[in-house]
């Protein structure tokens, strides 16, 4: 075979050999986007497939504009840091300087080699590529040693060129991640501490002794790991405080997932907590994570626990006895780290004695009770929250509001059987009929069983006359003395009625009450009423 037959013999090996080396490179690109992994991957495949030793990849500094050594494949793999070029400095700053290929035939022949990493073969040549992105935008260089033929330098440098581009590819997608995934980690830095700040005890109102007994049981309880139960009356707040305990925690920067458990049945609450698997039932088209494996290294807080079934509450149980469980339709046993903060406004002493409820479940939950108290056992929040409640609206409806003494008096003697949640609607529906901004008493629109009969302290309304059902019939006493020591308050009360002909205007002036006043206590005494 004549020289220049064996010569593009050789030529057309080494080209099949880098269209081998370009697929195995490409393969790498796309396994990972960390990029200093990928490009170590990248030179070693450089090494191992492409017969080009000492590969190094260089990237520009943005802020400095100096090349900054990022990877080097050498036998001993052994890192280098803090190698950096500037424009023009040695053949990687040439490379950028010049913006084309440098080929130097023999290194040792080089007078602009500075040899700052020590590893490079003298006797061989060197190639330096600019490596590009965009177009013509540079963002690095890529060099290596080729063997020692030199009428193959060509061929090298076009490879390398082409293996350039795409890393450049890469390290652009790279960085765009990298400045999302710190964007996105500024944003939810922010909303963290929004949230922490408006879930923080100085954000909860509450001067009464009452409440703060429950920030204080909040603030300790929050240090530790304990499970913990919010109970009381529907719209106390015991969401409120389960923000707060997590905020407040050592948990506080992890995820603090939120689940009612009266909003679905068994079967999705199960695939709610504990997720499934591809296929587990009818729609399971992928895996999905639940509310646990969520909440890992966090808090779940769990809404209305006491609406569970029995044969859900078994399930429940091992996974805050042990820890661990199964996804729906897996096999395979997950553990989780995650503090459980339930809440329920139900009497689970009275369903365990029912056999509604698991006892060991209860004390399982009941590890740190925290009762929320009714807004008629606080009432002196009223005025703090109703202020902080129309500045709210406030800032909703985007204008001016404002709430007058005669308001406040009005919500003072209602007895808010739906607790702070009807006290905010009941200051919503104040601001939408409020035209001017200000709210006064004829804009208090009070709802509830108590009010559904409205009547003002001068007996002009319209008042409605009731009989009571005390549980006996009427047994034809005489009319009782109001003013009778021996009298206890409900039987003051229905001896005003009595008095009053069923007319509860009437029957409050008699006991110097206000119409609502008298309407809120047949309403704790439980005097039923009907009407006739």
């Amino acid at each position: 075979m004549s020289h220049d037959n064996a010569q593009l013999q050789q030529t057309l090996n080494l080209l099949e050999d880098e269209l081998a080396c370009i697929y195995a490179v490409s393969k790498v690109l796309s396994r990972s986007l960390n990029l200093k992994e990928t490009l170590r991957e990248v030179l070693r495949v450089l090494h191992e497939e492409g017969q080009l030793e000492h590969g190094m990849v260089s990237l520009l500094d943005g802020d400095s504009g100096d090349l900054l050594l990022l990877e080097l494949h050498r036998a001993d793999k052994l890192t280098v840091e803090n190698v950096r070029y500037r424009a023009g400095e040695g053949i990687m700053g040439l490379a950028i300087e010049m913006d084309k290929p440098l080929i130097i035939r023999k290194l040792a022949d080089e007078p602009r080699f500075l040899d700052k990493l020590g590893v490079y073969n003298p006797v061989l040549p060197l190639i330096a590529v600019p490596i590009r992105a965009r177009g013509d935008e540079i963002v690095g260089v890529l060099a290596a040693q080729p063997p020692a033929e030199l009428h193959l330098l060509g061929e090298r440098r076009r490879f390398l060129e082409m293996i350039g581009n795409l890393i450049g590819q890469n390290v652009v997608l790279a960085n765009e991640v990298a400045s999302d995934k710190q964007e996105l980690q500024k944003e939810r830095d922010s909303l963290r501490r929004k949230v922490k700040g408006e879930s923080g005890f100085a954000n909860l109102i509450g001067r009464t002794r009452v409440m703060q007994v429950v920030f204080d049981q909040a603030r300790q309880v929050a240090k530790w790991n304990t499970t913990v139960l919010i109970r009381g009356e529907s719209g106390t707040g015991k969401e409120l405080i389960a923000n707060a305990i997590h905020y407040h925690s050592p948990r506080a920067n992890n995820a603090f997932i939120k689940l009612n458990c009266a909003a679905l049945p068994d079967n999705l609450l199960e695939s709610e907590l504990f997720g499934h698997e591809k296929g587990a039932f009818t729609g399971a088209v992928s895996q999905r994570k639940g509310r646990f494996e969520q909440a890992d290294g966090g808090t779940l807080f769990l809404d209305e626990i006491g609406e569970i079934t029995p044969a859900f509450q078994a399930k429940l149980l091992r996974v805050l006895q042990e820890g661990e469980f199964e996804r729906v339709g897996g096999s395979k046993t997950l553990n989780v780290d995650v503090r459980v903060i339930a809440a329920t406004n139900r009497n689970l002493e009275q369903e365990v004695r029912a056999g509604e409820f698991r006892e060991d479940l209860y004390y399982r939950l009941n590890v740190m009770p925290i009762i929320m108290p009714p807004l008629r056992e606080r009432l002196e929040d009223i005025p703090d929250l109703a202020r902080f409640l129309v500045n709210k609206i406030s800032n909703k409806q985007a204008r001016p509001l404002d709430i007058g003494d005669s308001a406040i008096r009005a919500l003072m003697h209602h007895g808010w059987p739906g607790n702070v949640r009807e006290l905010e609607n009941c200051m919503e529906r104040a601001a939408i009929l409020s035209t001017d901004g200000h709210i006064d008493q004829q804009v208090i629109r009070l709802t509830g069983l108590e009010n559904q009969f409205p009547a003002d302290d001068s007996g002009g309304g319209r008042d409605a006359k009731f009989c009571v059902s005390t549980g006996s019939a009427g047994n034809g006493k005489p009319k009782a003395d109001l003013n009778d020591p021996d009298l206890d308050e409900r039987e003051r009360v229905i001896a005003a009625l009595e008095e009053a002909g069923w007319v509860q205007a009437k029957a409050a002036r008699l006991l110097n009450m206000t119409p609502r006043q008298i309407a809120y206590r047949i309403q704790i005494l439980n005097i039923q009423v009907r009407q006739i």
